[in-house]
């Protein structure tokens, strides 16, 4: 697998699922772009997109994209073969009642998508190193940061994509904080960012103040993902607020400049992008340790390098904040990216800031390597029950009334 741009880890787009909305949406536009004369559709949706598909608007959205012609939509929960990947789907396109074109793809996260027989779609390696140890050496041989190493890499436009990355998540967390009511879907559950934002405690310590502003971000941005506004994967929809959470309010906390800010979302993104490469960044494959620990590790590396610490430290920040995510599972209630999600975010927002508090002062006697806890990542994830991994058949979603 390439290593490809930090740009696919950050997709603007709209909620509540990259998986589960941008990656079936991005695939059915493919296949209209292909199959343009097509009178009709049928999809069929496999695994943890039958499963949890009514939730996260999967059906809706294959609707929505192939509106130019009749679309027949099929749940196969459990298919009598084996899944390429959990999130796969079968696209037939029909003339005048004969199958003219076909396509398996499956939805690995974040908003990508692979179609089976074919290689990657466009997508040009952009890093040769393939793991943090590689980086990390050249990083030393050339004494420069990793911020540095991540801009090189990248050439000329990703300032500029940095930029508007930058802009669209502030924008969510603005209009999250903007917003009041229930969110849809059922469950009832009420925006609090607002309230978070503006509840002060009595006797309001500085300590609590930073939870309840980290707080108030990382609601801010789920709630806007939950209710299908624009949110920037980060690297999934439904971890999308941890880090513009983290960054946002250490930045103000600090009076920094946008070029540190940028800085240290390129980081961000060279750490999910790591994650995506080496092991997942999928729900439906390994957990929400996939995504809610991997979006942990990108705040956690970028809130470090914003804060100019060494390259040893960055990777402690980030090893830490994805250990002890290990064997999260990702059962959301009726589907829907609500509970636990919205709260888990907020969670990791503030974990991932004690993770750079650790690393500050106990990264010379760390023992274990970010490349080795993704890499535990993902056999844990390969082991977990098939029921918590993005099914809605286990934990909360199984027990919840």
């Amino acid at each position: 697998m390439r290593v490809q741009s930090i740009r696919e880890v950050f997709k603007a787009g709209r909620g509540p699922s990259s998986s589960h909305t941008m990656g079936p949406e991005a695939a059915c536009k493919l296949f209209l772009r292909e199959n343009p004369k097509a009178d009709g559709f049928r999809v069929i949706l496999y695994g943890s997109l039958a499963k949890t598909g009514a939730g996260h608007g999967t059906e809706r959205i294959v609707r929505e994209t192939l509106q130019t012609a009749p679309v027949a939509v099929e749940l196969v929960p459990e298919p009598d073969f084996p899944l390429p990947h959990p999130n796969t789907m079968d696209l037939h396109a029909y003339e005048r009642g004969a199958e003219t074109g076909f396509l398996r793809v499956m939805s690995v996260g974040g908003g990508e998508i692979r179609v089976q027989g074919r290689p990657e779609l466009d997508k040009p390696e952009v890093y040769p190193e393939r793991s943090f140890a590689e980086i990390a050496q050249l990083c030393r041989e050339k004494n420069m940061r990793l911020s540095d190493y991540v801009l090189a890499r990248e050439g000329s436009g990703i300032e500029e994509f940095l930029q508007k990355t930058w802009q669209t998540m502030l924008r969510a967390v603005d209009e999250g904080l903007s917003h009041r009511g229930v969110l849809p879907g059922g469950l009832n559950v009420e925006r609090k960012a607002q309230y978070l934002m503006n509840q002060r405690h009595i006797d309001e310590s500085p300590e609590t103040r930073e939870n309840r502003m980290v707080c108030a971000y990382a609601f801010a941005v789920s709630e806007q993902n939950a209710d299908g506004g624009v949110i920037v994967t980060a690297p999934t929809c439904g971890a999308c607020a941890v880090v513009p959470s983290v960054l946002k309010y250490s930045a103000e906390k600090r009076g920094l400049g946008q070029d540190r800010i940028l800085r240290a979302l390129a980081v961000a993104g060279l750490m999910g992008n790591l994650v995506k490469t080496n092991a997942s960044i999928s729900g439906a494959e390994c957990g929400c340790q996939a995504e809610i620990g991997t979006a942990c590790s990108m705040a956690a590396a970028g809130l470090a390098e914003m804060l100019e610490m060494g390259i040893d430290q960055i990777e402690y920040a980030a090893e830490v904040a994805m250990e002890h995510h290990l064997g999260l599972t990702c059962d959301p209630v009726r589907g829907l990216v609500q509970i636990p999600c919205i709260e888990r975010n907020a969670v990791a927002a503030m974990r991932a800031i004690n993770a750079v508090r650790i690393a500050n002062f106990l990264t010379s006697t760390r023992k274990i390597s970010f490349d080795m806890v993704v890499e535990t990542m993902y056999e844990t994830g390969k082991d977990l029950s098939g029921r918590y991994r993005e099914t809605s058949e286990g934990g909360l979603a199984k027990l919840y009334k």
